[in-house]
């Protein structure tokens, strides 16, 4: 209570009330001794003037506020026998009311709370009447506070006593702990004194562990009250800033005071971090805290938002939408504010930014040992404050332009642009200064306008088209849904790299394994949170993809002519691929791109499966329909039929090296590394189910299916050559006759040239058509076949070979390996078992013996490393030698 409204006011006639009453503390001193009854007296004497000097006081305050009529008027109304009578009290009474004007204080001597008060409860001349009634209010106000303070003191002087008590009784152990160490050594050996040592360590470890359960009680006290003191001045603060906030006052000393409350939730939230850390077990004190200041911080931020916006309005703020075609050369009002706004804005923005920070803070003690980076990262308030009111002011428009998508995109990239390098300069500076960790104002200026756009196009635009795209999937009726969807997808496609290089502008790379940041300024990111929209659109793009490749796949010419520069980096051989593996390719690249465009690895994942994986399993079911029916028909006899499967052959190579060659990217291979991520669908457009983890790609198990199918086709185009030249070579090989003469006047067998023309053209045939790295399998798989034909039906069969008979099939042998000697530069390499049991047949009779005796070791020292024992024995037996 100010000092003018307390005991000073007991004595109208003295100026200066507590030296009066140190005098009259001082004469008590002096006075003998006198009895109880005589100084009750006293006592009551003095409270009843004292009482009657408050009821003048009080007359004397009431009267002075009254209205009243002038001295002259007022003596002129009454008697001539009493005029002279009221003039004397009026002078007396103006004496007196001179007198306590005096024992005042000034008002510049008054606290700032004491003068809000006055200013509070006497705003009006009415109010002054109530007077008497705010006195004796306050006056139970403070006797109720003084009960307080006395009961406060009292439970306050028992704690003490009871901890100065415990203090001294602990003391009085320590005390005899130490006299006992000092003067007796603990016992350490003998029978009688092992007892008495283990009761005295005993005692030693209670005593011990007393002492840290009392002193971390201290520490949990001191704790508990520190973070009470804080909480409780920010709590002050807070409730300062509403009340003051409510009755408009002036705005300076609300921010100071706002200020004041941040500084100390700094402090706040400082401490709760240091216990977090070194008392973690403080669950309760902790909650406790969070509690209090999550409601301080639920009426601090809104406050602070609404004085935000409040100066943003009273700067100009947002400008109109007609400025923006010369934003950059000065209309923006934050570059006109004056000097004395500029720092008011500074500091309401820094105030913002620390609360903001204060926040996050806060998170990241609260959600420690989880995964953080999801709540942690929010949207710069600030930033937020500024983009909002342009995205309103944008959106009246927007609603116009429900079918003119292109608009909405070029209005709001306009906005974007204009702004971004103005609020770059300006702002970044204060976010540094703020200390706000991990923020750009460029990035967030950009991100706030995308996710404005982003909203409206979730909320507005793709309702709109799904509601079309039902009606026409319920009517049957053909309409332009799809492609209207498909244009909008281009557009936001080309937004995103458009807003994408903006903010590259400034140095930042951006690269699309950073999922975070590119989900903040993606327009495509309505796909996060709506995933049935994404499969709405892969089965789109996929409809539209294979409708494109279905004229395609029926034309013949796509079959037959080679794509011209059909080579890839990886791959320097000429595949021969025809056209229909490009189209197909290219298709699947348009898919592949549109795919890079989402930013998140999760929805790349999930949409190249929907999308692109059907493409490629439309390309395998394509060339291995061909192959059937050209094997169906002819069984690959005929050379058309041999040709049809070898361009299918070529365009699946083709399309496999390229699916190679796109798998080393690191945008797919990241893929891999999100398989084990859940997906809503895990199943294709005809209900088979994806593989999720079968490889180190995401294509993987396709390009597995293409090799597979590559080798199967051409075992096959090999085993249908191999078994014509078994036909045509049927009585070469069961003439059994023939290698015991010699057939003069030919350099090969009669009955063997058939077979060998017959091979001859066949594998011309297929490399003509087949691609060269195919084709070598086929020749190298044909080689196999007839060596193993050969040596089974001729070498190790029950034929005896003579010398006439050794000459004839060393010539046959011979015109075999001059067939494939085009191809490699020693075909008997490929012929392994017919160029040794040759070999063995050339012997003479005594290297025979050498031979049959030899086993194994003679046939490795003699480079026979194909042919095992018996089968050596064999060949060599059938040797027959003439004398």
């Amino acid at each position: 209570m100010p000092n003018w409204m307390g005991i000073g006011w007991l004595n109208l006639n003295q100026n200066r009330p507590v030296q009066t009453k140190r005098r009259v503390q001082k004469k008590k001193v002096k006075k003998k001794k006198e009895s109880p009854r005589s100084a009750s007296c006293r006592g009551s004497r003095r409270l009843r003037r004292a009482a009657s000097s408050h009821r003048r006081r009080l007359r004397l305050l009431s009267a002075r506020h009254r209205p009243r009529l002038p001295f002259d008027r007022r003596l002129s109304r009454l008697p001539s026998a009493r005029r002279r009578t009221t003039a004397r009290e009026e002078t007396s009474r103006t004496f007196e009311i001179s007198l306590f004007m005096d024992s005042l204080p000034a008002p510049s001597h008054l606290s700032p709370s004491a003068l809000s008060f006055l200013d509070g409860k006497f705003h009006t001349k009415d109010a002054l009447s109530e007077a008497s009634t705010l006195v004796a209010e306050l006056q139970t106000q403070c006797s109720e506070l003084d009960r307080s303070l006395n009961e406060s003191t009292r439970r306050l002087g028992a704690g003490l006593s009871a901890y100065t008590s415990l203090s001294g009784d602990v003391n009085g152990r320590l005390s005899a702990l130490a006299s006992t160490c000092s003067s007796n050594a603990v016992p350490d050996g003998g029978s009688s004194e092992e007892g008495d040592g283990k009761g005295f360590r005993e005692e030693l470890a209670a005593l011990a562990k007393e002492v840290a359960r009392l002193e971390n009680v201290r520490v949990y006290a001191e704790t508990a009250l520190k973070l009470d003191t804080l909480i409780g001045d920010t709590e002050d603060a807070v409730s300062h800033t509403m009340n003051k906030h409510l009755r408009k006052p002036s705005s300076q000393n609300s921010e100071e005071m706002r200020l004041v409350a941040i500084n100390t939730l700094k402090t706040t939230e400082g401490l709760l971090t240091s216990i977090t850390k070194t008392q973690p077990q403080w669950k309760r004190l902790l909650s406790a805290a969070d509690h209090r200041v999550d409601r301080a911080l639920a009426i601090l931020r809104p406050q602070a938002i609404a004085d935000h916006r409040a100066l943003l309005a009273s700067l100009g703020w947002p400008p109109p939408l007609s400025s923006l075609a010369s934003a950059n050369q000065g209309l923006n009002p934050l570059l006109h504010m004056q000097a004395d706004v500029r720092l008011k804005y500074s500091r309401n923005f820094l105030a913002l930014c620390n609360l903001q920070e204060l926040q996050r803070q806060r998170k990241c003690r609260q959600l420690e040992g989880h995964d953080r980076e999801v709540a942690l990262r929010q949207p710069l308030w600030v930033i937020e404050e500024l983009a909002n009111p342009l995205s309103l002011a944008s959106q009246r428009h927007f609603s116009k332009w429900i079918d003119k998508p292109e608009f909405i995109f070029t209005l709001v990239y306009k906005i974007t642009s204009d702004y971004v390098d103005s609020m770059d300069e300006m702002l970044q500076p204060l976010i540094d200064e703020a200390k706000v960790v991990g923020y750009s104002c460029r990035e967030e200026w950009i991100s706030a306008m995308v996710t404005s756009l982003s909203t409206y196009l979730a909320k507005e635009i793709f309702p709109s088209y799904i509601s079309q795209l039902e009606e026409e999937s319920v009517t049957g009726i053909q309409s332009s849904a799809r492609i209207s969807w498909l244009h909008l997808i281009d557009l936001m496609i080309a937004f995103d790299k458009r807003i994408k290089s903006l903010v590259e502008r400034s140095g930042i790379l951006l690269f699309f394994y950073d999922s975070g940041m590119l989900q903040r300024i993606s327009s495509l990111s309505v796909f996060c949170d709506r995933p049935d929209w994404l499969d709405l659109w892969a089965e789109i793009e996929l409809g539209d993809a294979l409708d494109k490749l279905k004229p395609d796949i029926e034309d013949e010419n796509n079959w037959r002519k080679k794509a011209e520069a059909a080579v890839l980096s990886s791959c320097i051989d000429d595949l021969k691929s025809p056209l229909i593996s490009s189209a197909f390719l290219r298709h699947l690249s348009a898919v592949i791109e549109r795919c890079r465009s989402l930013p998140s690895v999760t929805l790349r994942s999930k949409f190249l499966r929907l999308a692109g994986v059907p493409i490629i399993r439309k390309f395998f079911d394509s060339i291995l329909v061909r192959c059937q029916e050209a094997e169906g028909l002819t069984a690959l006899t005929d050379d058309d039929a041999v040709i049809k499967v070898a361009v299918s052959n070529n365009a699946a190579h083709y399309f496999e090296s390229a699916l190679r060659e796109w798998s080393e990217d690191v945008f797919l291979l990241e893929m891999d590394l999100d398989d084990k991520a859940e997906l809503p669908s895990n199943a294709d457009r005809n209900g088979e189910v994806l593989s999720e983890s079968s490889g180190r790609v995401i294509l993987d198990d396709e390009i597995k299916k293409l090799e597979d199918f590559r080798t199967e086709w051409v075992e096959r185009i090999s085993v249908v050559i191999l078994r014509g030249f078994d036909a045509r070579s049927r009585d070469y090989i069961k003439n059994k006759r023939q290698w015991q003469k010699v057939e003069e006047g030919w350099t090969v067998s009669k009955t063997l040239i058939d077979a060998l023309d017959y091979l001859q053209s066949k594998i011309s045939v297929v490399e003509e058509a087949l691609n060269s790295r195919d084709f070598v399998g086929v020749w190298r798989s044909l080689a196999a076949g007839i060596d193993q034909l050969i040596f089974n039906g001729i070498l190790i069969s029950s034929v005896k070979f003579h010398n006439g008979g050794v000459e004839r099939f060393n010539s046959d042998i011979g015109v075999l390996f001059g067939v494939f000697g085009a191809w490699c530069l020693r075909p008997e390499g490929f012929f392994p078992k017919s160029s040794e049991g040759l070999k063995l047949l050339k012997l003479n009779e005594t290297r025979v013996q050498e031979c049959l005796a030899g086993g194994k070791r003679w046939l490795k020292e003699n480079g026979i490393r194909h042919l095992t024992v018996t089968e050596a024995e064999k060949v060599v037996k059938n040797r027959v030698f003439s004398n």
